[in-house]
């Protein structure tokens, strides 16, 4: 059985999200200054463990346009683009990017099945409406969290005001570079 593994950036006050907006390749990104040779690698590595990508409709619109035209000696972009693509929507009616397939309905049953197929893991990246959805369901088995030198003060947490209590496992931790710390949890 595959795992569902959630990959977030976060500051030290646990958001998720780009304060400046959905466009997470803006320079203006908290993430972009910390960004170094270590996160690449684990970034890769991550990325070369999974076989699937399942994204929530604002993270595939923020991807869908730039990832097809990047191209990059180590092959990430090459990957990323190949890889079958999950995208969880109720507005979006058809799909740009290749490899891309809609889930429309029931999120738990489409990605229970996914869980269910041969394979490696299932990869979330952002997409932090969803991963609140996924959560609620205890569909999530493990997750993945780089943690950066910054607190931004406002802006979408990982876990919600208002979720209830949950405990995890911390599987592994490690310093990538001199700023950022990769914390690797899983459900218990």
């Amino acid at each position: 059985m595959r795992k569902l593994v959630v990959s977030e950036y976060s500051t030290l006050d646990g958001v998720i999200e780009d304060p400046g907006g959905l466009d997470t390749f803006k320079q203006s990104n908290w993430h972009f200054p910390f960004f170094n040779e270590d996160v690449q690698k684990y970034k890769f590595t991550e990325l070369a463990e999974t076989d699937v990508l399942v994204l929530g409709r604002r993270t595939y619109q923020e991807f869908a346009p730039v990832w097809p035209s990047v191209t990059d000696e180590t092959g990430y972009a090459d990957r990323i683009n190949r890889l079958p693509k999950y995208v969880v929507s109720t507005t979006l009616l058809q799909l740009e990017w290749n490899n891309s397939r809609l889930i429309k309905g029931d999120i738990a049953e489409a990605i229970s099945k996914l869980k269910q197929e041969d394979g490696q893991d299932i990869m979330v990246f952002g997409s932090s409406e969803l991963v609140y959805q996924l959560d609620q369901q205890n569909l999530i088995d493990e997750y993945r969290i780089l943690v950066h030198p910054v607190v931004v003060g406002n802006g979408k947490r990982l876990f919600r005001d208002g979720n209830t209590m949950q405990a995890f496992k911390l599987v592994s931790s490690q310093q990538l570079g001199s700023t950022i710390v990769a914390l690797t949890y899983q459900a218990k």
